[in-house]
């Protein structure tokens, strides 16, 4: 194949880049700060943007009551659906527009979308509404250059991946929506993500005895309790060094407590302790023996928490909040993997590897499914990079450029 529709597409991209920036721009004015996750008026304003090329946007409202049930407030996913003509696969492209709230220490307005030495500021310009950009610039641009004849391409664009993506993608799928033959999900340019960990979250309820703080033997210490379930749990990390992945990318498992609530006064003894914990699976870990071992380690670090003489022994209440399966590569996506691979090496000149990734994503749920997907789109080579979750979030306009570049490329190649 001549290098003729390449040079071309990169051309179409190039030159339409204002208009891409501005896009993104328009994007990360509207927050979607999750939690509240108040997330329509983002959808509503992404689909008028799209309108405005006289795309057909699919808007699917998720109902109110399983969004209130999962601690949200509003989510309408959308879907775009550009059909080429009979044959080839239906490939999807999906990104997410929820983020966690900007939190402190920016020195960018993280709603302002401000560029700065080539970099776009704000949060969720790198994860991912950045990709809501590169996806749709990469189809706009493969349809004024090339024009495929066959196949099809979906602009899935959902708001739950925050909250583990059920009520995203999941839920999508679930109701039977879509059922694309490939996906692509948001990522980062100088790699191609074939794989990841899970993640289990576990909510922890300690029950002791409250008391006055005068005659403290008179209660049982709920926190006093928490405290040595926790130092039982984090001796795990140290087990779990010793049992590796063989992803590239993917290490060991680890266990994170991410929140700790409880006591009513500084001269109670605290009744009740709360915390959350965060352990992530490599894909070789089965998820339900993590998650019935770890309830057996709580239950026999309860068990001997000594109280005082007399006291009432520790209650302990284990409740799942999420349980994110692995990753795991399917055979299928060897054609995204090596044009995503190829084309990324002649835009970024330089390899692009593929590896795992120690976060969790939505693609796991196409990947439930049976859906062969990888992970690439616009920004650094590390989350690190980016300031993705962290002040100052941003994404280099040069590598939303080449993303938007190997992604129409590697459209173009599949629907050829």
């Amino acid at each position: 194949m001549t290098t003729a529709p390449y040079t071309a597409l990169d051309q179409w991209v190039a030159d339409h880049l204002d208009e891409e920036v501005a896009f993104l721009q328009q994007l990360v004015r509207v927050p979607t700060d999750t939690p509240p996750g108040n997330n329509a008026p983002h959808a509503e304003r992404t689909a008028e943007l799209l309108r405005g090329w006289g795309w057909a946007v699919e808007a699917h409202p998720v109902p109110a009551g399983m969004v209130y049930a999962a601690g949200l407030q509003s989510i309408t996913n959308l879907i775009v659906r550009r059909r080429y003509g009979d044959g080839g696969p239906t490939i999807a492209l999906n990104a997410h527009g929820d983020v966690v709230p900007p939190g402190e220490g920016w020195t960018h307005d993280p709603y302002g979308g401000e560029v700065v030495d080539g970099k776009m500021y704000g949060r969720a310009t790198a994860v991912s509404k950045s990709d809501f950009a590169s996806y749709t610039h990469a189809v706009r641009a493969l349809e004024a250059v090339a024009r495929p004849t066959r196949g099809a391409i979906e602009l899935h664009f959902t708001y739950d991946e925050e909250f583990g993506g059920e009520l995203g993608p999941g839920w999508l799928l679930a109701q039977g929506l879509t059922r694309p033959d490939l996906l692509i999900a948001a990522g980062f340019s100088h790699q191609v993500v074939t794989a990841h960990n899970g993640c289990l979250q576990l909510e922890v309820t300690v029950q002791g005895d409250m008391a006055h703080a005068a005659i403290p033997d008179t209660g049982t210490d709920a926190l006093q309790g928490a405290v040595h379930i926790l130092n039982v749990l984090y001796r795990l990390n140290r087990d779990y060094l010793a049992t590796t992945s063989s992803v590239e990318g993917i290490t060991h498992p680890y266990l994170n407590i991410g929140r700790i609530e409880g006591g009513t006064h500084t001269n109670v003894v605290p009744g009740q302790v709360v915390f959350k914990l965060d352990r992530r699976m490599i894909p070789e870990e089965d998820a339900a023996q993590v998650e019935a071992d770890l309830r057996a380690t709580i239950a026999q670090a309860a068990a001997t928490f000594a109280p005082p003489r007399g006291g009432r022994a520790l209650q302990v209440d284990v409740r799942r909040l999420l349980l994110a399966q692995a990753m795991k590569p399917l055979p299928g996506n060897r054609p995204l993997v090596a044009a995503i691979q190829k084309h990324g090496a002649a835009v970024f000149g330089e390899a692009i590897p593929a590896v795992g990734t120690p976060l969790y994503t939505d693609v796991r749920l196409y990947a439930e499914r049976g859906i062969p997907g990888v992970i690439y789109g616009a920004g650094p080579r590390t989350v690190r990079e980016s300031n993705a979750k962290r002040a100052d979030e941003h994404v280099a306009l040069s590598d939303l450029l080449g993303a938007t570049q190997v992604l129409a490329r590697t459209l173009h190649d599949l629907l050829a």
